[in-house]
């Protein structure tokens, strides 16, 4: 009886040990996993300031963020030095998934001086041919900070959601020079955006749904 009895604990205490065991390489197995997994990101970058501050904030990020898919406007140039001039100093090896980039044009949906009434044509027609590119990369997130460009941009990736073919998620990044208004874009995408990046306390104040990190680039 007492055999009997030891025999069955001992059947037990084995049994849990095997589903520990199981639980264990699941648990190994998925964190594997995981550290495999990148986030394909898109970047949109605008002249002057915008570019610097998205890439100081792509700094932070880990290798796990690749492909880096950057939009820029089609006239911008300085935005493409700076680009390349940062993923070289990131030296890292060009073999590697996590070393590659790529930029896209598109054109501006408003232009320094251009008149409110056209900005409205330009930004549709910008919208326009930005669709196709967002269906053709496929991004896991936009990051944005500001400039003109990010909105046509946006909506195009918020109609990848809505026609059901993939949901993006968009993090919106307000200038560091924005201490008490929003930028117009900020303005637009604030209502569009999955997280609103705000770093100024004033600013989270006047827009309780933003989420203040303080300063972040």
């Amino acid at each position: 009886m007492w055999g009997a009895s030891i025999l069955a604990v001992a059947g037990v205490a084995v049994a849990v040990l095997l589903i520990l065991a199981v639980r264990l390489w699941k648990v190994l197995h998925s964190w594997a996993f995981e550290s495999r997994v990148s986030v394909r990101l898109l970047v949109v970058a605008g002249s002057g300031g915008h570019t610097t501050e998205i890439l100081r904030l792509l700094e932070k990020l880990s290798d796990g963020y690749s492909p880096r898919h950057y939009i820029i406007a089609d006239t911008d140039e300085l935005s493409v030095k700076k680009i390349k001039s940062f993923e070289q100093s990131r030296d890292r090896d060009p073999s590697t998934q996590f070393s590659k980039y790529f930029i896209h044009r598109i054109p501006r949906s408003r232009e320094v001086k251009q008149p409110w009434m056209s900005t409205v044509l330009t930004t549709l027609y910008s919208t326009w041919l930005s669709f196709p590119l967002i269906c053709r990369v496929k991004p896991d997130l936009v990051l944005c900070n500001g400039p003109g460009t990010c909105v046509p941009i946006c909506i195009s990736a918020l109609l990848l959601g809505i026609l059901g073919i993939k949901k993006v998620i968009i993090v919106y990044v307000e200038s560091i020079c924005r201490v008490e208004n929003l930028s117009l874009s900020g303005k637009i995408l604030f209502h569009l955006s999955d997280f609103f990046i705000v770093q100024w306390p004033a600013l989270k104040e006047k827009y309780p749904k933003s989420v203040y990190l303080g300063r972040i680039v």
